[in-house]
């Protein structure tokens, strides 16, 4: 187990009128689709592909468990900044802190562990040493 002491990986989401219920507010529900989509660029941007990884490494990551705070609402056309920071690594699983902001207002944190598949059995497997090497190191 390790700390991680890199900055947040940051991704920008503009919310559309599709992530709203009928009053303008974001539906609680997306605010884990905006997570997901900086965990995923996050990984992207450090060189790693889903589905690359599926095909060459024969994994998958998952969802295992979510921990979700929401402070105030965001709204339609609101320009909004979503953090994913790991801050556990273990042999088959991530944790991560992440939070959307509104102009340096917190409007929601969560913790999210992300288990790591095998993906023809769905059971766990070990995270390949070179990912887990870069994602103990911080990049």
């Amino acid at each position: 187990m390790q700390q991680s002491a890199v900055s947040p990986f940051l991704w920008p989401v503009r919310v559309y009128y599709e992530d709203t219920d009928a009053g303008g507010v974001v539906y609680y529900a997306n605010y884990l689709k905006f997570f997901e989509r900086a965990r995923t660029e996050m990984l992207r941007d450090r060189g790693y592909e889903q589905d690359q990884l599926r095909d060459n490494d024969g994994i998958i990551f998952a969802v295992r468990s979510v921990q979700v705070d929401y402070l105030r609402p965001a709204r339609f056309n609101e320009q909004l900044q979503v953090s994913a920071e790991i801050s556990l690594v273990k042999p088959v699983s991530l944790t991560f802190r992440q939070a959307i902001t509104r102009a340096h207002e917190l409007l929601c944190q969560g913790t999210i562990r992300i288990a790591c598949l095998d993906a023809n059995t769905l059971r766990p497997k070990i995270i390949p040493e070179n990912l887990l090497q870069q994602l103990k190191n911080g990049y």
